[in-house]
């Protein structure tokens, strides 16, 4: 019949609309990343109902079979664990399901972490990139690299324990001075935004134990006909390998 995409609270319960309520009251079934965490959210709002295990490790057996359900006549909502569907988390493989068989499917609007980091980053906001996580080892510093000229606002997440390097990767590719800011517990007691250059984040954060989900948001380039050219690993003193993929010489972090 229809699948419902639903944005669930990213950290403060309050931050759920009546309409996400009423949905999740009205379908049939709730696909949930983590029934453990969505069973507390679904208590506190008072909601009784069936959920399905639905995440990264099981999506791609599982779309098929719900896609079938759901045109069989069943109403079914999709959440994961915090924010939208779909955004750096599972929801992807099951709405493009749907739609190629032409299923309806309904996102409504709600919580994601990217845009309160974003807006009050103090940053332009009017043009800009989300680049979700960065890859952790194969493929990280040239995702990184390729971004070295980009003029817009870009916006990464990160885990806690790996902010203080991706900090320092950036401050090699991007420079020193650029700005940034780095949001984290977002909507929680104890949610911070810090702002300055990477140099000055990279120096507060390495003081400090970061728990929480983190939001990195950096200045895009400024420098108007002046490309910055990213150096070869070699170039940058890196004596490991003469290959220019340094890819395969990351650190693993």
């Amino acid at each position: 019949m229809k699948l419902f995409i639903v944005p669930t609270p990213i950290g403060n319960l309050e931050d759920i609309t009546l309409r996400a309520i009423r949905i999740l009251k009205e379908v049939d079934l709730i696909l949930a990343e983590d029934t453990r965490k969505s069973g507390i959210l679904l208590k506190h709002l008072n909601i009784e109902k069936k959920m399905f295990a639905h995440h990264m490790h099981n999506e791609h057996k599982t779309v098929a079979m719900i896609a079938d359900r759901i045109a069989t006549g069943e109403k079914i909502a999709l959440i994961t664990d915090a924010g939208t569907p779909g955004i750096s988390d599972p929801g992807f493989l099951l709405i493009r399901e749907c739609i190629a068989k032409g299923i309806e499917v309904e996102c409504l609007p709600g919580a994601t972490a990217f845009v309160p980091a974003l807006v009050n980053s103090g940053l332009p906001s009017d043009t800009f990139c989300f680049e979700g996580f960065l890859p952790q080892k194969k493929g990280r510093q040239t995702k990184i690299r390729s971004l070295v000229n980009e003029p817009r606002t870009i916006i990464f997440y990160e885990s806690p324990h790996r902010l203080v390097k991706a900090l320092e990767q950036f401050i090699e590719f991007f420079g020193a001075d650029r700005k940034a800011s780095v949001a984290r517990e977002l909507s929680k007691m104890f949610e911070e935004n810090k702002r300055g250059t990477l140099q000055e984040l990279a120096d507060y954060f390495k003081t400090k134990t970061v728990k929480g989900e983190i939001v990195i948001v950096v200045e895009g380039n400024k420098m108007e006909g002046n490309k910055i050219i990213p150096l070869a690993p070699f170039e940058r003193g890196n004596k490991k390998n003469d290959s220019i993929n340094d890819d395969e010489n990351e650190e693993k972090i």
